[in-house]
Formats: C-alpha cells, sequence, structure tokens
C-alpha cells in the first residue's frame, strides 16, 4: 500500500465505528485530507492524543481506496492543551479551525498559505497574555482577514472596493468588499470610526506596530466588521463565531 508524509493541523474529528475516527486535517502539501485513525479511541492506542484538534503534527498516511490511513503520529506543537485553559483563546481557535476548513473546500487543493498562516496564528494564540501579545479576538480578526485575502476575499479598508475611487472613506459595505465612497455607499451602510477601519487594515497587512493601545470600543467595532465580513464571503456565520469570547 503506497504512503506519503507531511506536516499538517488537526481540523476536527469524528466517531468512526466502536474504536475508529476520521480525522480532517489541513497540510502543507496535499490540502485537505480526510483519513481513517484505526483505534484511536481504545485507551491502548499510541498516538490517539495526538489526533486531537489544534495538534500540529508530523504524519504519515497510507493510500487508501475511499479514505486513506494514518499509520504514523509524531507530534510538533500540542496547542490544544493550553488553549483549553483559556476560555477567550480557545474559543477564538476553534473559529480558526472551522473557518480554516471552510476556506480550503477540497482535498487536494493548493493550501500551503492557509496552512502557514493557521500554526502563525495558533502559535500566537498559546502564548497567551505575555507582554506585546495582542488580545485573541485582535489575534482572530488578523486571522480572519488575512485568510480571506489569501482565497481571494482580500478587503479594501481605503480606497472605493467598488469604483477605486482613492480613500480613505467613512463607510463600510461587506457586500461591495468593504470601505465605499459616497457615491458607491448603498443605504443602511455601516459607517464606522476611521481607527476602525485604520485598525481592520494593519491587522489585514500584519503591521502590528499599529495596533497597540487600540480603544476597547475601537476593537469591538472591528471584531464586528469582521464577523460580517466574514460572513457575508462564506454565505452564512461560522458556528464557532456564537461562542467567541469578547
Amino acid at each position: 500500500m503506497p504512503t506519503y508524509r507531511d506536516e499538517a493541523v488537526v481540523l476536527r474529528t469524528h466517531k468512526l465505528g466502536e474504536a475508529d475516527r476520521i480525522i480532517t486535517l489541513l497540510s502543507r502539501r496535499h490540502g485537505k485530507i480526510r483519513a481513517a485513525a484505526k483505534g484511536v479511541r481504545r485507551t491502548s492506542s499510541k498516538f490517539g492524543a495526538r489526533l486531537e484538534p489544534f495538534s500540529h503534527i508530523d504524519v504519515q498516511f497510507a493510500t487508501g481506496r475511499t479514505l486513506d490511513i494514518v499509520t504514523q503520529v509524531e507530534s510538533l506543537h500540542a496547542y490544544g492543551p493550553k488553549l483549553t485553559t483559556d476560555l477567550p483563546r480557545y474559543t477564538a481557535g476553534e473559529v480558526m479551525l472551522e473557518t480554516a476548513d471552510r476556506l480550503v473546500a477540497e482535498e487536494g487543493d493548493p493550501s500551503t498559505q492557509q496552512f502557514q498562516l493557521l500554526v502563525g496564528a495558533l502559535h500566537v494564540l498559546n502564548m497567551g497574555t505575555r507582554a506585546g501579545v495582542r488580545p485573541p479576538t485582535m489575534i482572530l480578526d488578523s486571522y480572519l482577514l488575512r485568510a480571506l485575502a489569501i482565497a481571494g476575499y482580500a478587503p479594501s479598508f481605503g480606497d472605493c472596493a467598488k469604483c477605486g475611487l482613492e480613500g480613505p472613506h467613512r463607510a463600510f459595505s461587506p457586500a461591495l468588499g468593504g470601505a465605499v465612497c459616497t457615491g458607491c455607499r448603498p443605504p443602511g451602510c455601516a459607517v464606522p470610526r476611521p481607527e476602525t477601519l485604520a485598525l481592520l487594515g494593519a491587522l489585514l497587512s500584519g503591521r502590528w506596530e499599529e495596533t497597540a493601545d487600540v480603544a476597547p470600543e475601537v476593537l469591538t467595532e472591528a471584531d464586528s466588521l469582521t464577523a460580517a465580513f466574514l460572513g457575508w464571503q462564506l454565505d452564512r456565520q461560522l458556528r464557532s463565531l456564537a461562542h467567541v469570547q469578547y
């Protein structure tokens, strides 16, 4: 039976039979993978604990007829145990896993950038509250905006998203792709603070030096706009997003 090896993050698991699980992973080179892990629900399993969500692993698969089979697992980073002790960071991480699962829609899709972004975001979340680490919702907003951009849905926070008129502009429309000028602005469009759009632009481009000392109301507004933009692009809200601890 042919085998292959890759680096991956476990996104979710499902029970299969009495002792097995189906593991959904985002890998560096093979895109999204759904594989069967035999016997991992037994207490005698050698690598069951390494195949939990949030696990960053080096994994070997055997090619199967319908599902590939996990044959070997080495842990690289176990992000889950530490995140489960911090509810705001844990819920932010859950949204990241679900987003990665949704954006890499087909098994085998090229996803190296999505994989690297997810690993980096989980690593920062796992750093907890040490000095210089941003709040979990800010880390989440940055991840979501950048993941959407990689998938081809980059929002505009400066020039008009519809006509391209040079900004900055005050209005924001998720349906039109971001900031919009007065001529393109639809009825009922949100008008966020200029500081909020500036923060979102910094989070999208990774200019973290510009995200220090953000007022709570600005971060709250940024969270809302990011969630609205994500929901529009995915055509529905993520289930895990409702549980994020703000």
